[in-house]
């Protein structure tokens, strides 16, 4: 037999005990039953699509999926009759999870007034395409507020920021955010804000020029700043504040003495 004849004999050998031995695998792996299984879940309530904030939810805004049992989400609810009617105070993106801290409480409605955390308040502010940023302030940006008018003691107007990190809760007449993330004009645009805040915002707004700066959300610092002056536009120095009068020290009145009248023997 010639070499070539025995090199071709080997490899047919070897290709059969090789099919031989994958085919014997096979059959040992296919008679091997198949174990199911079953993994413990629950059920969650998920947003069947994006909810927006103040939107009062309907069993349409919601659905129940299966959820693993070894990782349930903190505060998620297991029926949808748990969130029906409860509105949303933050926004809700599809298949996020709903949870007890993103709705407000039964009974408190849809719309503005639940999204007010207590002990805060809403301002709207009269604004126009200049003082809106453009129309870029939109619900849940960061401003700080200017205003500009005359102090009772100057001589020249002034701008100064009054206000600062004010969350915006909405701008129009909706809550809703445009969906493209482009600018919409906003005739007034709402703020979180103090009882304080508050007062200072309306009188800043009925006496001078009010314009909102916007900010980035994750600057959380406050700027101390002194103001500027109109004039100083134009280089003029600012005017040396007049120093205040000196205090005058009066000596202590002496005290009286009233003699003790004697009494008749």
């Amino acid at each position: 037999m010639s070499r070539n004849a025995r090199l071709a004999l080997v490899l047919i050998v070897a290709l059969c005990a090789a099919a031989a031995a994958s085919f014997v695998v096979y059959r040992a792996v296919s008679s091997i039953p198949v174990r199911e299984v079953e993994v413990a879940s629950l059920q969650a309530v998920v947003a069947a699509k994006p909810i927006p904030v103040g939107t009062l939810l309907t069993p349409d805004h919601v659905r129940l999926v299966p959820w693993p049992a070894r990782s349930p989400v903190p505060g998620s609810f297991t029926s949808i009759e748990g969130v029906v009617n409860r509105g949303a105070i933050v926004e809700i993106s599809e298949n996020e999870p709903i949870t007890e801290s993103r709705l407000a409480p039964l009974g408190s409605g849809g719309g503005l007034p639940p999204t007010i955390p207590e002990g805060m308040r809403a301002i709207s502010v009269r604004t126009n395409e200049v003082v809106g940023v453009a129309g870029f302030v939109i619900p849940g940006t960061r401003v700080d507020v200017l205003v500009t008018g005359r102090p009772p003691t100057s001589e020249g107007d002034m701008t100064s920021t009054v206000l600062q990190n004010m969350l915006v809760l909405s701008a129009g007449t909706t809550i809703q955010a445009d969906a493209r993330g482009q600018a919409i004009q906003a005739p007034t645009v709402t703020l979180l804000a103090t009882p304080a805040q508050s007062e200072t915002l309306t009188l800043a707004g009925n006496e001078g020029r009010l314009q909102l700066v916007l900010r980035n959300s994750s600057d959380q610092s406050v700027e101390q700043t002194t103001g500027r002056y109109i004039s100083e536009l134009y280089g003029a120095p600012r005017k040396a504040a007049a120093p205040a009068a000196p205090a005058v020290h009066r000596p202590a009145p002496r005290p009286v003495v009233i003699a003790a009248a004697q009494s008749s023997s």
